[in-house]
């Protein structure tokens, strides 16, 4: 599959796809469904199809595994609060133009604090 194929995201929101549970694909998906890009999938009918009930049943056990979480106490308020933080910045940076310099740090300070976040 070529990349072209793909909705064009930038570096940082590719290095963060690809740490967590979903494919580029799964994301493209979920984010026309939601109807928060418009863009033409070249994907068979039975591809997209399968895509879809994979990304939905991902984003079930995804909201599920943080009420679970959060209801047993392993993810505390502050974890949450820091999480929105971190998706405010990302959040802010997915369209715009960033250093490729600076990409690495960025993805650098994600890291540290996903793994601050996620000390046992």
């Amino acid at each position: 599959m070529e990349e072209s194929e793909f909705y064009r995201f930038n570096n940082i929101i590719r290095e963060i796809i690809k740490k967590s549970l979903f494919t580029e694909r799964q994301i493209e998906i979920i984010l026309k469904h939601k109807n928060l890009i418009e863009t033409k999938l070249s994907i068979s009918k039975g591809a997209y199809y399968r895509q879809v009930s994979q990304s939905r049943e991902k984003l079930l056990r995804f909201y599920y595994s943080i009420i679970l979480l959060r209801g047993l106490g392993i993810v505390l308020p502050d974890d949450i609060d820091m999480m929105s933080q971190l998706s405010e910045q990302v959040s802010v940076i997915k369209d715009g133009d960033v250093f490729p310099e600076r990409e690495l740090e960025i993805i650098g300070v994600i890291d540290k604090m996903i793994k601050q976040l996620s000390k046992m």
